[in-house]
């Protein structure tokens, strides 16, 4: 199944929490933070929401920051992903 956002809405994938610190500490599963990078799976087409003119700026395979608690998870195919608003996104990260 292929999911394609509608208006300002992108479609991430987080990407998985580190298991060790800098230092070597491997962390426990309940000692992971929620992480808040993420790589872009879809991007909707952008057009006018809420009365302005919406240009989409993040591309498909872009690595993004997010807000902790934005967006609406769901499940595609069996993978966990959320669905956020452009503006929701923070920075796009360049390696």
């Amino acid at each position: 199944m292929k999911i394609m956002p509608l208006a300002d809405r992108v479609v991430i994938k987080m990407m998985e929490a580190e298991e060790t610190t800098r230092g070597g500490i491997i962390l426990t599963a309940s000692a992971k933070e929620k992480p808040q990078v993420a790589v872009v799976v879809a991007v909707g087409p952008g057009g006018m929401v809420d009365g302005h003119e919406v240009e989409m700026i993040v591309k498909v395979g872009d690595k993004v920051l997010t807000s902790k608690y934005s967006g609406t998870e769901v499940k595609v195919d069996g993978e966990e992903c959320t669905i956020v608003r452009q503006s929701d996104i923070l920075a796009i990260v360049q390696d």
